[in-house]
């Protein structure tokens, strides 16, 4: 007799036309847009921070990470606060979503490895890809996400980045 499938608790948003599942244990609040604090010379994935309830925290966009159209804020436009390891230690962070959806079970049989080609984003950043509804959505790995110093950048950003050293 096999073990049964353990579903991940994830609370689901939207990046750009993409469905994105995030783990619900990780999410601290969701806010409404705050005012955001440019950050001069930080790379674009990470480039403000906000005021959350007196703390200072980054707020990274995750549509750097996967080469997606930036489109301005709307109604729709929230702030997701997580818990994220960074080197071994909890660290709060905030991630821009175009959407956030709602908490939903995911099947862990529902759950495959990415492919490694024939995705636009990048295999490393993506921990699987879950099926629900006829539908894919994508599960980032955060901890890689947040962890690789060198690709925080659009492409565009990092030659940037390249020419001015």
């Amino acid at each position: 007799m096999s073990a049964p499938a353990i579903s991940m608790n994830a609370l689901t948003i939207r990046l750009d036309d993409e469905l994105f599942a995030v783990e619900a244990s990780q999410v601290r609040e969701i806010l409404d847009l705050v005012p955001i604090t440019e950050v001069p010379n930080a790379p674009a994935f990470v480039g403000g921070l906000i005021n959350v309830r007196g703390r200072v925290v980054p707020l990274a966009d995750l549509r750097v990470m996967f080469g997606m159209e930036r489109p301005e804020p709307d109604e729709e436009t929230r702030i997701v606060v997580m818990e994220v390891n960074i080197g071994g230690e909890p660290t709060i962070a905030g991630i821009l979503a175009d959407k956030v959806h709602d908490v939903t079970d995911i099947e862990a049989a529902s759950i495959e490895e990415a492919p490694k080609v024939g995705m636009r984003w990048k295999p490393e950043f993506v921990k699987g890809i879950g099926k629900r509804n006829g539908g894919f959505i994508i599960i980032p790995d955060m901890e890689k996400i947040f962890e690789t110093p060198g690709d925080r950048t659009s492409p565009a950003a990092a030659s940037e980045e390249r020419s001015a050293l």
